[in-house]
């Protein structure tokens, strides 16, 4: 299985990074940290204020799809589900995880479009031809996470999913693209460094799908996979390629214990 294709880009862009804190190995669950302790202060803030936040525009927009009847069947999220907050409590946390009719590894947005054409008998979201992802599935992505805030990420790493998470852990080690870089150089090695004027995180998950600032929208950690290959000047794969929801799975397991913050915000 290939993973990442190095482009044909010519200039490498210059990296300046700070001494390491921590290694993968060296990380207690005390010394975790969400993606939001690395923030600015101003993004903090916009995260922070109810009326500020746009995330929370999103789950409004997703709440209200869960409550729409859609498709052939007549359905709605609801019609099979009740109460997003008592049914999808517990339940965004765990993802991505196996799903035997689909004989794969699959993360959340993937679930929700196996519910609308499997029983509701609805089209699955489409993403426009200029756009990178569809904001109706994000949305009722981010709606769902939503009722698992302050609950850990809780993935299964064992028994049959194992070869999904070892083919993540590689891929999270495997140097690509021109700059010749790897997940674990910034994210481990790194970590409270500066790439250009951003701190450095250690990388986690919990707060996905997130509010970006640069890109004025939300976005799933697949897609924050593909601007970290661009940035490695490396060709990114689609959202929802199998190496992506394995990397998400080994992402996930080392946030083991951060608690879903959403809607999060981040640069």
């Amino acid at each position: 299985m290939k993973f990442w294709k190095i482009t044909t880009l010519a200039s490498i862009s210059l990296l300046v990074y700070l001494p390491s804190t921590a290694s993968e190995e060296s990380y207690t669950n005390d010394m975790l940290k969400s993606g939001y302790h690395y923030s600015h202060p101003d993004t903090q803030a916009i995260q922070d204020d109810d009326f500020a936040n746009p995330g929370l525009l999103y789950i409004d927009r997703g709440q209200q799809l869960w409550n729409m009847v859609q498709g052939k069947q007549n359905k709605s999220c609801k019609t099979c589900h009740g109460k997003a907050g008592i049914s999808m409590l517990g339940i965004g946390n765990t993802y991505p995880k196996l799903d035997q009719q689909q004989n794969g590894l699959i993360n959340l947005g993937q679930r929700v479009q196996i519910c609308r054409t499997r029983y509701m008998d609805a089209k699955p979201f489409l993403t426009p031809e200029h756009e990178h992802e569809n904001e109706d599935l994000l949305s009722l992505e981010l709606y769902i996470m939503a009722q698992s805030v302050g609950l850990p990420l809780s993935v299964k790493v064992s028994g049959s999913t194992t070869p999904y998470f070892e083919q993540g852990r590689k891929l999270y080690y495997q140097k690509i693209g021109q700059s010749d870089l790897a997940c674990f150089q910034c994210h481990n090695e790194n970590v409270g460094g500066f790439l250009r004027a951003e701190r450095i995180s250690q990388g986690h998950i919990n707060g996905f799908p997130t509010y970006i600032l640069r890109w004025d929208r939300i976005a799933s950690i697949h897609r924050r996979f593909q601007f970290c290959n661009e940035q490695a000047r490396a060709e990114p794969l689609p959202i929802n390629h199998p190496d992506y929801n394995a990397l998400q799975l080994y992402v996930a397991w080392r946030g083991g214990g951060l608690l879903i913050e959403n809607p999060s915000v981040r640069r």
